[in-house]
This record gives structure tokens, sequence and C-alpha cells, in this order.
């Protein structure tokens, strides 16, 4: 069983931005981040998923996915995104990131759990540290689907 916790922030919204994440598999600990110019924070939270089933090195393994992300869980759990596939997602956001969710997540079982989030919940409050932090570098990665839609006004 792995555990993948996830949290995405951004200053502002859009702004500076960046996801946290933490894989845990017995006794495997990794944590992941990254900080981008200028996002949201629904991509970021997206992104952590992504990018925790992305750092999987092995196929069909079993995921809990824990998240402070109604957008993200809701999305996946409800199965709107199949929805929003259907519809060529139509009036949604983040189709890159979701097409590149879909991807990756059939290479896995996956499960969701939500958790409360600026709650306590340990692991929960490091993504939190992380993402935050990774949004403040210097060195900041360019979110270029992002900046692409924003400049024709999708976003």
């Amino acid at each position: 069983m792995i555990e993948i916790y996830t949290d995405g922030a951004s200053s502002g919204n859009p702004g500076p931005g960046g996801y946290g994440v933490i894989l845990r598999a017995g006794q495997h600990y990794k944590e992941l981040s990254e900080g981008f110019r200028k996002t949201t924070n629904n991509r970021m939270e997206l992104l952590a998923v992504i990018k925790g089933l992305e750092a999987l090195t092995k196929p069909n393994q079993d995921v809990t996915v824990f998240s402070d992300s109604k957008y993200v869980i809701d999305s996946v759990e409800k199965r709107w995104v199949h929805g929003w596939v259907l519809k060529g997602f139509a009036g949604k956001k983040n189709k890159d990131l979701w097409l590149r969710y879909l991807d990756i997540s059939k290479l896995h079982k996956v499960k969701f759990v939500w958790v409360r989030g600026h709650n306590g919940h340990p692991e929960n409050e490091r993504c939190d540290q992380l993402a935050v932090a990774a949004g403040k570098q210097r060195e900041l990665l360019i979110d270029s689907v992002f900046e692409m839609e924003a400049a024709k006004g999708v976003f």
C-alpha cells in the first residue's frame, strides 16, 4: 500500500504557487515539491496528485491519495472529469492536467481520502509547508499552459 499526501498553494489566485507531496510506503518516505511563477491553487492541487503518481516506479500499485482539495477529489470520485472528457472539457479549466491525471491514474488502483486542510493533520501540514515554500523560491518554473491560456483570457 502506497500513501500519497498532497497539497497545492498559490499566493494570489492566480499568482506564484507550488505543490508539495509526501510519498510513503512502509519505511520508504519521499518529499517532492516545485514552484511556478504564475498558476492557480486548483492547478497546484491537481499537479501534486499527478506528480505523486508519476513518481511511482512500478505499475498496478494500490494507492491512497490524501488531499484537502474538494476540487480534485469530487472531480474524480463523483466522476465529473469523465463527463468533461465526453464534452471535450467545454467550459472547464485545467484540461491539460486532467488528461495527464487520467493517463497516469490508469496505471494504478487509486482511491482518495479527503482531509481537512489546516487542521493539524501532520502530513497535510507538511505538504502545505512544502507547497508554500516552493512558491516562494527565487527560481520558479513556468506553468506554460496556464500562462498561454491566461493570455488568451481562458483563466
